[in-house]
């Protein structure tokens, strides 16, 4: 640029129109250059956690794409999306989601919201608004404040033994790999849960929580999930929900806020393999006949995406840590929005339901109290989420909407003197963590083998202790500060943690540990089955 700067001043007058032309030129070339020079990164997945490191990295200057085409779950022709589905509503301790919130400047949520329990006998428990109660210690403002229509007090009572193992799963890699062969049901069934406890509200909770059957379930993955979201502090349990779809209140104007970074978006690519260059780093991201220069790739997709990846990808293929994901397995997740002729009295707007599929658990919400533009409907919108539903998604559309009407009246009478006007159907197959006893030792970690590749999602393994699109958005941000230590350049993003520890349980936990190390000290320590 000073070169060119030079050469003008030397020119006569008569090129001083040349002067500003080539003038202009430097900049522009300059500018090209500087384009040029930006490190670049690819971030495969468009859910919560590719946007999350998206959103980091797009800050720090690098050139990001997001490959987001191609990994749609669902029908095409209806509203429904993944984002809509699956663990819905946003939960008390997800202070990252709601600090990303704040930053974007946008209200997507509604007031915390009260929510209910149905068996196949109807009403079972009725949740608070926890926040608003007077705080006890863990657990009992959970248990305590928890209005139980038809459990008897000694059955609620069998829930309190289960607190050693929650002392004892401290969230480390020795605790996941000590409870991560057993399954949940085994579990409650050492600690001395009743059977109606298990049967009416434990299981069903398990079932929409870890989207299978108690004894499909991790005890690992079912203690972390239960202290995330009930044990850990009281008002955890409380929950906001999107006033509108979560694709137009969150997703989009995040996404245009990263365009507006110089962040770059491309549908309908679908990754097939990855190019190295000399030194065992990913240099190109290939999609079918097109490759894609990248500095940094960081993979943001779901396990049955991942495993399609592999099976395509000559390089992952050679990897034993992408070899062990093809173990792992997914879920089915069934999702239907229907529009009734007559307002039905729901009480609630988000209701967890269980008594009717003893392989599939199932929640429905209320959507004229969720959605603004549906408040005043004079007609019932009501949605019903079916986890777990290999046995539903072969069925037609109309005796799928048989079958739901069934098990909403069921749950409330009103039900049965509406009639449907309309519907939309959302199959999602292989979309859901499957978090299945032995699952842990088959999960990756957030970085790789390969230098430059880096990993993030739900299933990822990582310490933070969070859950669900929590957990997604904050190994976004791992991924992203990764890629930052790597390149060596940008800040590193800000991760809040998970609420401390109230002090009782860190007690405990200590007093644990010592005892542990004692243990592990004496004769025959390790001789039996632990």
């Amino acid at each position: 640029m000073l070169g060119c700067w030079r050469g003008a001043t030397l020119a006569p007058p008569c090129f001083s129109t040349n002067y500003r032309s080539s003038a202009f030129s430097c900049r522009a070339e300059d500018q090209e250059t500087q384009k040029r020079k930006k490190k670049k990164v690819l971030v495969v997945g468009s859910g919560w956690a590719g946007l999350g490191a998206a959103h980091h990295l797009s800050k720090q200057g690098f050139a990001v794409t997001v490959l987001e085409g191609g990994y749609e779950l669902g029908s095409k022709n209806v509203s429904l999306t993944l984002e809509d589905v699956g663990i819905r509503g946003f939960w008390y301790p997800y202070r990252n989601i709601f600090n990303l919130v704040e930053e974007l400047g946008i209200t997507p949520f509604t007031s915390w919201m009260k929510s209910t329990q149905y068996s196949g006998d109807g009403l079972e428990v009725k949740f608070p608004i926890f926040q608003d109660l007077p705080q006890l210690p863990t657990p009992f403002g959970t248990i305590f404040y928890t209005e139980f229509v038809r459990l008897p007090l000694v059955d609620q009572l069998t829930l309190l033994p289960l607190m050693a193992a929650v002392v004892d799963f401290d969230n480390t890699d020795s605790a996941w790999r000590k409870y991560d062969p057993i399954t949940a049901r085994e579990l409650f069934k050492q600690f001395g849960c009743s059977e109606r406890l298990y049967r009416d509200v434990v299981d069903p909770l398990l079932q929409v929580g870890l989207f299978a059957p108690a004894e499909q379930c991790s005890a690992a993955a079912t203690l972390a999930m239960m202290y995330y979201f009930f044990l850990a502090h009281q008002r955890d349990f409380d929950s906001v929900w999107c006033r509108g779809t979560v694709k137009e209140m969150i997703l989009d104007p995040w996404m245009d806020s990263m365009r507006s970074q110089g962040c770059n978006f491309l549908e309908g690519r679908r990754v097939t393999d990855f190019s190295l260059d000399e030194e065992g780093r990913i240099s190109e991201v290939v999609c079918g006949k097109e490759s894609l220069e990248a500095d940094a790739v960081i993979l943001a997709v779901g396990i049955s995406t991942l495993q399609d990846i592999i099976e395509k990808s000559a390089a992952l293929f050679s990897r034993d840590e992408f070899l062990k994901v093809l173990n792992l397995t997914t879920i089915d997740l069934l999702s239907v929005k229907l529009r009734l002729d007559k307002k039905v009295n729901i009480p609630n707007a988000s209701n967890v339901c269980s008594g009717f599929h003893d392989s599939s658990g199932w929640t429905f919400f209320y959507l004229n109290m969720m959605l603004d533009e549906h408040k005043d409907d004079p007609v019932t919108l009501v949605q019903a989420d079916f986890y777990h539903a290999n046995e539903l998604l072969p069925l037609k559309d109309d005796q799928i909407v048989l079958k739901v009407m069934s098990c909403l009246s069921k749950c409330i009478k009103d039900f049965e003197s509406a009639s449907v006007i309309s519907k939309e159907i959302g199959r999602f197959p292989r979309s859901l963590t499957h978090f299945f006893p032995g699952s842990y030792k088959h999960m990756m970690r957030g970085s790789t083998s390969f230098p430059n590749l880096f990993m993030a999602g739900d299933w990822i393994i990582n310490r933070h202790g969070s859950c669900s699109q929590e957990k997604s958005f904050v190994t976004g941000l791992e991924a992203a500060n990764r890629v930052v230590d790597y390149l060596e350049e940008g800040t590193f993003a800000k991760i809040i943690p998970v609420e401390a520890d109230e002090p009782h349980i860190e007690a405990l936990r200590n007093l644990n540990r010592n005892l542990n190390q004692i243990r592990a000290q004496l004769p025959w320590s390790n001789y039996f089955l632990q």
